[in-house]
C-alpha cells in the first residue's frame, strides 16, 4: 500500500548547534509499505511498547542497487513477503542512509520501500523515513528524535483509514512516544514541553 507522508512542520527551535542543517531538503510525499500475508488483523496491537530498541520485523528493502547504502539480505529481517535475493538497508545503517541520501541527493522513495509486520515496526519505519528527509548533525538528539517521532505520529494519523488503525490505538502509541521523549530530554538535562506532542497539534502537522 502507498502511505501519504506529506511534509511535516518543524517543531525544533533555533539552537546552536542547529537541530537540522537541511530540514526538508527533499520534500516527502509517500512511502510504499508491504505487509506479509495475514498480518493485517493482528498488526495494530494496542499494547505495543515503544522502547527505542531495534524494531523486530521492520526493514527498508531496496528497489535496486544503491551502492552508497550499507546493505544486508532483506529476507534476514522481513518474513512472509517471498523475499529471496533482494537487498535491504542494514538496520544499523539509518544514520549512514540519512547522510547518503542528502549527499547524493537521492529521493528516499526512489531507493527504498518499507516492510513491517507490527505496529512498533511501522512507527519506527515512519520515524526513520522522517530522518531521511531532514538532514542534521545529530548533535541535538532529543530534539532530532522528537521531530521524527512527531512526523511518525502525524503520518500514522493521516493514514489511519488506509491501514485500519483505531483512534484509541493511535492515542496509545502517542502516549508511548511522549514517555520516550521525556526520557531523552531528561538525559540531556532538559524538560520536554508536552504541548508539542498533544493529539490536536500532531493531527494538524501535515
Amino acid at each position: 500500500m502507498r502511505l501519504a507522508t506529506p511534509p511535516v512542520a518543524c517543531l525544533a527551535p533555533v539552537l546552536e548547534p542547529p537541530v537540522f542543517d537541511a530540514f526538508g531538503w527533499c520534500e516527502s510525499d509517500w512511502l510504499e509499505l508491504r505487509l506479509p500475508a495475514g498480518a493485517r488483523p493482528t498488526m495494530w496491537d494496542s499494547t505495543s511498547v515503544l522502547d527505542g530498541s531495534d524494531p523486530r520485523g521492520m526493514v527498508f528493502v531496496l528497489h535496486g542497487r544503491c551502492d552508497f547504502l550499507p546493505r544486508e539480505l532483506a529476507r534476514l529481517h522481513a518474513f512472509g513477503l517471498g523475499l529471496v535475493d533482494e537487498e535491504a538497508l542494514a538496520p544499523w545503517g539509518i544514520d549512514d542512509a540519512t547522510d547518503g541520501f542528502y549527499a547524493h541527493r537521492v529521493r528516499p522513495r526512489d531507493a527504498l520501500w518499507l516492510a513491517a509486520d507490527n505496529l512498533n515496526a511501522l512507527f519506527w519505519g515512519l520515524h526513520d523515513w522522517a530522518h531521511f528527509h531532514n538532514h542534521g548533525p545529530f548533535e541535538q538528539r532529543a530534539w532530532t528524535e522528537l521531530q521524527c517521532d512527531a512526523s511518525a505520529l502525524a503520518w500514522l494519523w493521516k493514514n489511519r483509514d488506509v491501514i485500519g488503525l483505531a483512534s484509541e490505538t493511535w492515542e496509545h502509541v502517542r502516549g508511548e512516544a511522549v514517555k520516550l521523549s521525556h526520557e531523552r530530554f531528561a538525559g540531556e538535562d532538559m524538560r520536554l514541553d508536552e504541548h508539542l506532542l498533544t493529539a490536536g497539534r500532531l493531527r494538524g502537522l501535515c
